[in-house]
């Protein structure tokens, strides 16, 4: 059970020191990993393919045309993954990212960049944003950057919007991130809702809620008899806020005095709004896009979870991926040209929905949109060279030419080739190996339910594959492990800003 800010903080001392001293016993074992990898590197098929292809490209081929690119949000795993496929596919890159607390991130260690640049966070102080896109431009300026790739996490989206449209103005070079009007509206959970209601997509019953007594004036004047209604709902805030993103409290509750005393608890404001939206039971989905001037090309769509740490594709052959890409592909139409970035829709499936004659794509229902890549990029990994190119089509002049051991990029939509499972082994070991063992001894599950953890890791490591290793380069994740969560589990300490849950993909920690 993920400690919260009501917790002792005996037990949050104890959780980020235990977390502290894992790191170090098991630095031995990623340390030597990651020199036998370096040392086993050059002589795998891997890397050859890679130095093969890299090579070929600079020496041989007639019309390609190297680019200079810079990847915004290389320590996480979504950023490092597209810096390595540029890197890859033959092209300069250059890293950036924040480097919260002075702890690096473990993406300024890979092969793939030429260069890294520590970003200041924008934050609420005057001024910030500015430093922030002034400082973007002059990196690109300075290293004369064609094509920057933004992976911004979701504290900062607005500013990457800014900051797109300054590095294209000032600059000569392309943005892969919508513009800040776009990305405003798609960022907040209500205008998202609006937008996609009048471009005429279905979407789950919303409503704007800004103080507890709008809310229980909805449920109690809509549904004036307690219990009457079949229809649940879930509120969510507008704004970030870690504490209560986990909340899915359906409402109303069985009596109106419940109702009043948790909407109270998450006190609802004009200054602190929040969505009620209508609680559909299906599974959920995550989906990630790259939209070019209006066009999908590449579209993946994955199960979703609480905590997103393990992704496996769809097939591309799935009627309910079908389904969200055809919802995606007419958001983005109807959207227009000026849709160039990352887009990702988390939709919810309502399986109860038996119309007779209603399409799939008229039973999936979108909750939110996160308007910058999403993590599910990873599952791309063996097409990353094809995804490269399908970046560069931004440019008019590209002209992608590749000898006959590479397989040209398909004309239509990039889906992953193998439905390969990913995960992060250091939070599986915490997860499935660490926790079940003190639930059992504790007695808190038995024996069969631990072995099924313990069976599941074992699987992961030996058949899936992790989201940050690559033999190739194996530095990012020796130091995410050894360097970087260590750091940050240290500074928890220092500063006695407690958390309950951490990403390890996107090396976020959930404040409590």
């Amino acid at each position: 059970m993920p400690l919260s800010g009501q917790s002792p903080t005996i037990l949050h001392i104890l959780k980020n020191v235990s977390l502290f001293f894992l790191s170090a016993l098991v630095a031995p074992l990623c340390t030597y990993i990651a020199i036998i990898s370096r040392i086993i590197s050059p002589f795998t098929a891997a890397t050859k393919r890679i130095y093969r292809h890299r090579k070929w490209r600079a020496i041989s081929s007639t019309t390609f045309q190297p680019r200079t690119i810079l990847v915004t949000g290389v320590g996480m795993s979504k950023g490092l993954f597209l810096a390595r496929a540029f890197y890859r596919a033959g092209h300069r890159v250059i890293g950036a990212d924040f480097e919260p607390h002075g702890v690096h991130v473990c993406g300024r260690f890979s092969v793939a960049l030429d260069k890294f640049y520590k970003l200041l966070t924008p934050s609420a102080a005057a001024g910030s944003s500015r430093k922030y896109t002034d400082d973007l431009v002059e990196i690109v300026k300075r290293e004369k950057v064609e094509l920057w790739v933004s992976c911004s996490g979701v504290a900062s989206a607005v500013e990457d919007g800014e900051a797109a449209e300054a590095v294209e103005k000032l600059t000569k070079c392309k943005a892969i991130q919508f513009g800040v009007t776009l990305t405003k509206i798609l960022h907040e959970k209500y205008s998202f809702m609006e937008n996609t209601r009048n471009l005429g997509l279905n979407i789950p019953d919303t409503h704007l809620i800004t103080s507890v007594q709008n809310a229980m004036k909805f449920f109690y004047l809509t549904f004036p008899v307690e219990g009457s209604t079949q229809k649940k709902y879930i509120m969510k805030s507008v704004v970030l806020d870690d504490t209560i993103r986990a909340d899915m409290t359906l409402l109303p509750r069985p009596c109106s005095s419940e109702t009043h005393l948790h909407l109270s608890r998450l006190n609802p404001s004009p200054s602190r709004p929040f969505v009620l939206q209508q609680f559909i039971s299906g599974p959920e989905y995550c989906t990630h896009s790259l939209i070019i001037k209006g066009q999908v090309l590449a579209f993946t769509a994955c199960r979703s979870s609480d905590l997103l740490m393990h992704y496996k594709a769809l097939p591309s052959t799935s009627l309910i991926s079908q389904a969200m890409l055809k919802y995606t592909q007419t958001y983005a139409k109807k959207t227009g040209p000026l849709m160039t970035g990352h887009f990702s829709i988390d939709f919810l499936l309502d399986e109860f929905d038996d119309t007779p004659g209603k399409e799939l794509m008229q039973k999936i229902y979108p909750i939110e949109c996160n308007p910058r890549a999403h993590t599910a990029i990873v599952l791309f990994a063996n097409e990353s060279e094809d995804l490269a190119e399908a970046y560069l089509s931004i440019f008019r002049d590209h002209s992608p030419s590749t000898p006959k051991t590479i397989t040209l990029p398909k004309p239509s939509i990039i889906t992953p080739s193998t439905t390969t499972g990913y995960y992060w082994v250091g939070y599986d070991l915490v997860t499935l190996v660490i926790v079940p063992f003190c639930d059992f001894a504790l007695r808190k599950i038995d024996l069969w339910t631990f072995l099924t953890f313990w069976v599941e890791f074992v699987k992961h490591v030996l058949f899936w594959r992790d989201g940050t290793f690559e033999v190739w380069d194996p530095l990012p994740a020796w130091w995410l492990y050894c360097g970087y969560w260590p750091g940050m589990f240290a500074v928890a300490l220092m500063t006695q800003r407690w958390w309950s849950r951490c990403n390890v993909s996107t090396t976020k920690m959930f404040q409590c």
